[in-house]
């Protein structure tokens, strides 16, 4: 079996995407900030004693897909062209929804997923004066498109 992160010696190392040729590509990730119904509540009357609590985790989501490669060791620094962070309030919590888009020679499955793990850890904080068992749930990868392995949807998801 061949690792693409380990060179010969085993050590590990960024692959080398230079000779790729640019592509669109985008990527889609969801996740889960369970929250008591107390939260609930005071998300959807904007009594959260920190603010927009909405509104903060959508930037916090769209500045961390832009600095992912300072977070993930591998990670090549590429253009992200373009971060929507869409989140909204159900009974069970805030759903994070985050696609993130380049052109460039590698994909954003990392950008798309660091941008929902920040934008989840930003509600959390936002909201752990009301509720200390916040919890963030359910991280994953929901769609991507471009690059050599094509279009993939995660079988069960709806959108």
């Amino acid at each position: 079996m061949t690792f693409t992160h380990l060179d010969d010696a085993g050590h590990a190392r960024m692959v080398d995407v230079t000779a790729k040729q640019p592509t669109v590509r985008s990527a889609t990730a969801r996740g889960l900030v369970r929250c008591s119904p107390t939260v609930v509540a005071a998300l959807r009357d904007g009594a959260v004693p920190k603010g927009d609590v909405l509104a903060v985790s959508r930037i916090a989501g769209i500045q961390a897909a832009k600095r992912t490669p300072e977070l993930l060791p591998l990670a090549h620094v590429i253009g992200v062209h373009g971060v929507v962070v869409d989140l909204e309030i159900t009974d069970a919590g805030v759903e994070i929804e985050a696609t993130a888009r380049t052109a460039d020679r590698t994909g954003v499955e990392m950008e798309a997923l660091t941008s929902v793990s920040v934008a989840a850890l930003a509600v959390v904080d936002m909201v752990k004066g009301l509720d200390k068992a916040t919890s963030i749930e359910n991280v994953r990868i929901t769609a991507k498109s471009g690059g050599r392995s094509g279009d993939w949807r995660r079988p069960g998801e709806d959108r």
